[in-house]
């Protein structure tokens, strides 16, 4: 086994004698170069036992679940899909009307208040309709009175007889024929007033239904079931164009969710997600989607998906937020991800396989 000589040993044996050193710099500077050729020559003796031996290929490595797994480490099982973040929502009333009149009026009475739950069709306000009850007591006094129809229905009967007595005398002898034509005439005459007293009536009847129509529009009945939530107007005020109650029902309640627009397409009519309702001691209900926009709100880069809620016994109030901590749709973990491809391994620096006595000596 041989020892690399020292470098202090190196310089001992390239110091030349004495005599033959230059004096003053020329002497330092041709010290330093033999020290240096002399360092080198000791360093090119080392390299080919250095190079006879190449290095290990590293193995390559490889990705697993979209994550580049380094050779060696242990290989884990594929991470769970978590969750969408949570989406906030509000939930509000299904349907929500301000009751007004369509004639101008005072109110006479107000038969809700502001909380009473009232029925499809229930009377909300009367207003006061004093010349239009009398209007309609006159109308249906006219379209009572039928003495013109009896009096048409006689006329039109005498004529008839007095037509078939004229025909029989004409026909023994005893009447001339322009006798006969002037008693059909008069029973064409009386057939065509009973016609005209008829649609006179028909035209009373018609006067008589507007009258009540008129007098149906001073009384606002509810258009829908629900709950009274605000009252505008006060008995013996006018009433013009502003609206007298809002009326809205809660059962079903209405969600409403902006989604943003990477998730288009996740959301299908009929499926039905989770809402905790921001409300202490309310725990998470079910609500089914309803609707979804087609189209994408560019300003938000968001679109709108809405819901039913089921609210028995009006247990929910609307107006309250909430939130959809919303699971993967199983229609859509059921879809395997495409496999990431692993990149391919680097090859290998080719190996100088050399003896370490066949290196050739620098020239």
């Amino acid at each position: 086994m041989t020892t690399r000589p020292s470098q202090n040993q190196l310089l001992r044996r390239a110091r030349p004698p004495a005599a033959a050193w230059p004096h003053g710099p020329l002497r330092l500077a041709a010290g330093i170069a033999l020290a240096g050729c002399s360092l080198a020559a000791a360093h090119a003796q080392s390299a080919p036992a250095a190079a006879a031996t190449p290095p290990a290929a590293k193995p390559p490595s490889t990705v697993i679940h979209g994550t580049l797994v380094p050779p060696g480490a242990p290989r884990s099982s594929p991470p769970p899909r978590t969750a969408a973040p949570a989406i906030g929502c509000l939930i509000g009333p299904n349907r929500t009307a301000d009751i007004g009149s369509p004639v101008t009026g005072i109110i006479d009475s107000i038969a809700v208040d502001v909380g009473d739950a009232v029925r499809a069709g229930q009377v909300l306000v009367t207003l006061r309709s004093e010349v239009e009850s009398a209007g309609e007591r006159a109308a249906q006094a006219r379209w009572r009175v039928d003495a013109e129809v009896r009096a048409a229905e006689a006329s039109l009967e005498l004529a008839r007889q007095r037509y078939a007595r004229s025909s029989e005398l004409q026909s023994q002898g005893f009447l001339s024929p322009l006798a006969v034509e002037q008693s059909l005439a008069e029973l064409r005459v009386a057939e065509q007033k009973l016609a005209q007293t008829n649609s006179q009536r028909d035209v009373l009847a018609t006067d008589l239904e507007v009258v009540r129509a008129q007098v149906s529009q001073r009384v606002v009945r509810a258009p829908f079931a629900g709950t009274i939530v605000e009252r505008f107007r006060q008995p013996g005020e006018r009433v013009e164009d502003r609206p007298l109650l809002r009326l809205v029902s809660l059962d079903p309640l209405r969600v409403d969710l902006l989604v943003p627009a990477s998730r288009f397409g996740q959301y299908a009519v009929g499926r039905r997600l989770q809402l905790q309702p921001e409300l202490v001691g309310v725990k998470p209900v079910a609500a089914e989607i309803t609707h979804v926009d087609r189209v994408i709100d560019a300003a938000s880069n968001t679109f709108r998906v809405r819901l039913s809620l089921p609210n028995p016994q009006q247990r929910l109030p609307a107006g309250a937020r909430c939130t959809v901590d919303e699971a993967p749709d199983p229609r859509e973990a059921s879809q395997p991800r495409p496999a990431a491809q692993a990149p391919a391994p680097r090859p290998a620096p080719a190996a100088l396989h050399s003896a370490p006595g066949s290196a050739q000596p620098a020239g």
